[in-house]
């Protein structure tokens, strides 16, 4: 399914899952009854749908965020259609009934393009014209989109110049029917045209739609099983197939697109795609910080029921600059932004703390009974929302805090360290301290983080002068003489753990990163004598300054962080 693109759309859904299922199902109403008033050709303030949907305004935007509520929050109404029919199908998918229980027909969107004898694509189209569309139980115990009859009725009655074809639609005879799948038997077996060809054939030959005409040779292998439509089986997608179909959707390319594309059925697609979704899931790291409340009675209620405001600081995405290494051209700028930022107060952070890793803590929970043979879409995006917004938070708090880096970065240069430098560094060690505070134990974040930000300095930082200190020196020390002694088997967990290293950056990160990484932190080399290259010589041998390969560097290090754990992290940049 498509994602809400305005952000306050997509952020009012994850809030309004926390709150109770009767409200819940008012809202989804309210939400259908503001698609039926809204001109495509008109815009609107946010506030105006978050308060026709939930009965109340949201909170003001803080002054000196960037543009005012207006100009930040106006969305024009073709745009709003579409996000609310994305907004309705899946608010209604956390609330889904069977549609057995329902008193009247309920059609899926494949039985109602049959009906109405129009493509799934039209039905696509009308949905953004006002159909709307719940998701529903069917009695195959799959949730998927459907459309009351009533609904339908409406939305005939108020278009008819649109469903011009479905007034005039004639119901397949038995003889017509019969006629379509003797055809599609004979192109079946002396044709190599995939499944979507033939149909598209027949659907042209015959002046039906496509829809119609699959809906049709379904229905027919389903009442004879044993003699299918289609006997050539499709051979099983391999492994590096299915990447590249997971690729493709996530550029955007369209069900339709991959469904031509890779000869499978739009079910097909979905179950390889949620398989992909689901591998990524299992293979993320996912840690938090437990604490005894996440198991009490009513911990949802408690943490999550509140809906959580995270207002855009001043700074707002321009944090991946922050992160992905500063020109002296910016810093300037970049101090002069920081002065803005608004600063938590305790009670704000720890509710911040303990939503952040709750979420987490819920994501990880919910993965534990993911089975790759039965995957669940709806299990997958409710995983992905919690870590979404997770990240969302952990965004809010490193950008509340980038002030104390360049704080405690400005008391080190005496070492002769560029503040620049220190600044990059100290913001990937701010990310980590984020991730590794307890909340519970009564700490200020800024003390903990203040701690960890100096400690990352102190062993990344060579002392004043090239010297090392003492304490340093004996570590060193200790190091060499450990691996000197090492055994066989100590040698071989070592390798082992530099591979898993080098195999993640493989996956996660493209050519280049994958260059820079590898050879900065000697991981081409062997894991004993590592070889490194300096972020210079890199530079040199790619044809790039020095700044920008710390730039690409630290963008590199954000994905390694999202999968890796953090002892393997703290491996790699040690």
């Amino acid at each position: 399914m498509r994602r809400i693109k305005n952000p306050d759309l997509a952020r009012l859904l994850a809030q309004l899952r926390f709150t109770p299922k009767k409200q819940r199902r008012k809202q989804l109403d309210a939400a259908e009854e503001l698609v039926a008033i809204i001109d495509k050709d008109k815009e609107y303030p946010f506030d105006f749908v978050h308060f026709r949907i939930t009965g109340f305004h949201p909170k003001p935007v803080l002054s000196g965020a960037e543009g005012s509520a207006n100009e930040r929050q106006l969305i024009k109404g073709k745009e709003l259609a579409g996000d609310l029919q994305i907004f309705i199908a899946k608010l209604s998918g956390q609330l889904a009934r069977p549609t057995a229980k329902q008193s009247q027909k309920v059609y899926t969107v494949e039985e109602l393009a049959a009906v109405l004898n129009v493509s799934t694509r039209t039905i696509d189209r009308w949905r953004k014209r006002g159909l709307v569309g719940r998701k529903f139980i069917f009695t195959d115990g799959v949730k998927r989109l459907g459309f009351w009859q009533s609904t339908v009725d409406e939305f005939v009655r108020k278009n008819p110049g649109l469903t011009v074809k479905a007034r005039g639609f004639t119901r397949l005879t038995k003889n017509q029917k019969q006629q379509i799948v003797r055809q599609a038997k004979r192109l079946s077996a002396k044709t190599t045209m995939s499944r979507y060809q033939i149909i598209d054939q027949i659907a042209a030959e015959t002046g039906r739609a496509h829809e119609t005409v699959r809906h049709t040779l379904r229905k027919y292998d389903e009442s004879h099983s044993d003699k299918p439509v289609f006997k050539k089986a499709r051979a099983t997608m391999n492994a590096s197939q299915a990447a590249e179909l997971y690729k493709l959707y996530k550029q955007g390319i369209s069900i339709a697109e991959l469904m031509k594309r890779f000869n499978r059925n739009r079910s097909s697609i979905y179950r390889i795609l949620n398989q992909r979704r689901a591998k990524a899931l299992l293979a993320r790291k996912i840690e938090f910080i437990a604490s005894d409340e996440f198991l009490e009675e009513g911990a949802r209620e408690k943490i999550l029921a509140k809906p959580l405001d995270l207002q855009k600081q001043p700074f707002g995405k321009r944090i991946e600059s922050a992160i992905g290494g500063l020109g002296e051209h910016l810093l300037p700028e970049y101090l002069q932004v920081l002065k803005n930022t608004a600063v938590l107060n305790r009670e704000r952070e720890l509710e911040l703390f303990r939503r952040y890793n709750y979420l987490k803590f819920l994501a990880s929970k919910g993965r534990d009974g993911i089975k790759l043979s039965r995957v669940s879409g709806a299990r997958l995006t409710e995983i992905e929302d919690y870590l979404a917004e997770a990240e969302d938070i952990k965004r809010t708090i490193v950008e509340a805090n980038l002030r104390l880096v360049v704080s405690i970065a400005s008391k080190h240069t005496t070492s002769g360290a560029n503040l620049l430098d220190l600044v990059s560094e100290g913001n990937v060690s701010l990310m980590r301290a984020v991730e590794k505070f307890d909340y519970t134990k009564g700490y200020r974040f800024g003390t903990y983080a203040s701690w960890t930000i100096a400690k990352d300095y102190a062993r990344k930082m060579p002392a004043a002068g090239g010297k090392r200190d003492k304490a340093r020196a004996a570590w060193l020390a200790n190091i060499e003489r450990d691996l000197k002694s090492a055994t066989a088997t100590d040698v071989v967990a070592i390798e082992r753990a530099q591979q898993s290293l080098v195999q993640a950056v493989r996956d996660e990160l493209d050519e280049r990163e994958q260059y820079i990484i590898l050879n900065h932190f000697g991981l081409a080399s062997s894991p004993i004598k590592k070889k490194t290259k300096t972020l210079k010589q890199i530079g040199e041998e790619l044809g790039l300054s020095k700044e920008r390969i710390r730039q690409v560097e630290l963008v590199a290090l954000q994905k390694l962080r999202q999968c890796l754990s953090s002892e393997e992290f703290e491996l790699l940049t040690s």
